[in-house]
């Protein structure tokens, strides 16, 4: 182990070390999910919640989220460092060990509980850690490493966050917010399969079953495409049964249409570069769809 590890104060001042566990929350990747939690505090008050109450839920939200990042660090170790992507976390790399990873975890898993209990609602902070629970439990320690349905399947862990945001605001979650899961669950194996043509030798080495590891690079694009035009059905049920309205149908169809497009794209022109701009655009997209359900429903 190297003299970096936590705790050994030679190397590395207090700003160091928080910055090493502020990596393990994994930042980017969770701020997206707390985009979602904001647009869903939105559109449940259909206007501008309460200030302190939006500050509240998004540190829970955040704890929640990176309290499972840093246990997926912690369990994910031996696998990391076969990966260029991943071979410079900070469990790998030495600057936290492992134990100390999953003491983090756990402790920003129950921080986030009592914030959301205190601050919002049982319900919300119900939510938050269910989240934690499916991302860790479900897809990181059973189906990544057995099953080429991981992603779609453990998916479900990044659609909880609309629902902590509805339901802080709501206190109940009713067919809206269930559809906002439903656009985020189906969002996320074209999206997730898209980053895994660009990072396809990196699972092959580290031995996770990812679609176009098991089923090779064609299929994947075929599966984007075809879960790309059920995504958009999904989108679209929000203005089926009447829960939004004009301003939402409008910025769906042409947010949908771009993605169609991109999808088609990627099946018939197999590049690594499609591949990038189609992963590229999922976040905007996932953004943007979000902001137009919030912008209608005010």
């Amino acid at each position: 182990m190297s003299s970096g590890v936590i705790g050994a104060p030679s190397r590395g001042g207090v700003s160091t070390i928080a910055g090493e566990y502020l990596k393990l929350t994994k930042p980017r990747v969770i701020s997206l999910l707390l985009f979602t939690t904001l647009a869903a505090m939105f559109t449940a008050q259909h206007g501008v919640p309460n200030g302190w109450l939006i500050v509240w839920t998004m540190l829970g939200g955040y704890l929640a989220a990176g309290g499972a990042n840093a246990i997926n660090h912690y369990v994910d170790r031996d696998i990391d460092g076969h990966m260029k992507r991943t071979d410079a976390r900070p469990v790998v790399a030495g600057s936290v060990t492992p134990r100390r990873a999953l003491v983090f975890g756990l402790g920003c898993g129950i921080c986030a509980a009592v914030i959301l209990a205190l601050a919002a609602n049982e319900l919300t902070a119900v939510l938050a850690v269910t989240g934690l629970a499916v991302y860790v439990g479900i897809y990181t320690l059973w189906l990544k490493r057995s099953t080429v349905h991981n992603i779609v399947i453990g998916g479900a862990a990044g659609a909880f966050p609309p629902l902590v945001g509805w339901a802080a605001v709501a206190g109940h979650l009713g067919l809206y917010a269930w559809l906002l899961f439903a656009v985020v669950f189906y969002w996320t194996p074209p999206h997730f399969w898209a980053l895994a043509l660009l990072l396809q030798k990196d699972y092959a080495a580290a031995g996770v079953p990812m679609l176009p590891v098991v089923h090779g690079e064609d299929a994947t694009r075929r599966q984007i495409f075809l879960w790309t035009l059920v995504m958009t059905g999904v989108t679209l049920l929000p203005c089926a049964a009447g829960l939004a309205g004009w301003t939402y149908l409008v910025g769906a169809l042409i947010l949908n249409s771009v993605f169609v497009v991109m999808a088609y794209r990627l099946m018939r022109t197999p590049t690594q570069s499609m591949a990038r701009i189609t992963f590229h655009y999922s976040l905007i997209y996932l953004a943007l769809i979000f902001v137009a359900m919030a912008v209608d429903a005010i």
